[in-house]
């Protein structure tokens, strides 16, 4: 699979403190890259720095061109979805609601299937269609959340810690999901993550990150096998 996302030499900073120190990763075409790490180590950054949400050096391409001169709603039309941490419905509008605005940017065929599709991975969601967001339980939230930002019909999708907040066995069944959706959707998806065993059960490739560097990378599978990596920084 060639590179969909390739990034050289990211620095990131909000004000005078430096974040990110030249990391360099890619995520290729129809693949799952997991970046794996302590809290502060540089991951949630990163992804606000692909979506120019920070002051940035470095470059950052796309389908092989440049983003880094673009501002946010640029970006999001280049069909690059972000679920931030926290997942941020709108949570005064219905489930449907909040759905139909993941795809506002877009030409309105086919958005009545793509809704429909959605519900098909998310069945909760269909059976609350009408429900204010706000009144969902935190798994739910997210899982309409990841629909809202898979209503773009994205070619990346930008993944802040899906599994914050959620009980064990609803964050198994988000990430069979996830898996469903690699598998179906053909999208390529940077997950930031603390539970490092999950995503390393869905990613292709991880880098792993230590105050703002890269300090490993591989094949997922590797890092995932290697018994002293998982004991000295991934707690698993």
């Amino acid at each position: 699979m060639s590179a969909l996302l390739s990034v050289t030499g990211l620095e990131a900073a909000y004000g005078p403190v430096k974040a990110l120190h030249g990391i360099d990763f890619e995520v290729r075409e129809g693949g799952v890259t997991a970046l794996l790490g302590a809290n502060g180590a540089g991951k949630t950054t990163t992804l606000r720095a692909i979506c120019r949400m920070v002051k940035t050096r470095g470059d950052i391409l796309f389908d092989g061109k440049p983003i880094m001169r673009k501002a946010t709603e640029d970006v999001v039309r280049l069909s690059i979805a972000h679920v931030p941490e926290g997942r941020g419905t709108f949570t005064t509008l219905s489930v449907e609601e909040n759905l139909h605005l993941g795809a506002m940017t877009r030409a309105r065929a086919g958005i009545a299937a793509d809704v429909q599709r959605m519900y098909g991975y998310f069945p909760r969601l269909e059976e609350r269609r009408t429900q204010q967001a706000g009144s969902l339980s935190g798994g739910e939230q997210q899982m309409l959340a990841i629909a809202r930002a898979l209503m773009l019909r994205p070619r990346l999708m930008l993944l802040d810690e899906p599994s914050f907040g959620l009980a064990p066995l609803i964050t198994q069944e988000l990430f069979a999901i996830l898996a469903a959706i690699k598998r179906e959707e053909n999208v390529s998806m940077l997950v930031v993550e603390q539970n490092a065993n999950l995503a390393l059960n869905i990613a292709d490739d991880a880098y792993l990150f230590e105050t703002g560097r890269v300090v490993m990378s591989g094949p997922a599978a590797t890092i995932r096998e290697d018994e002293g990596i998982r004991r000295a920084y991934l707690g698993f």
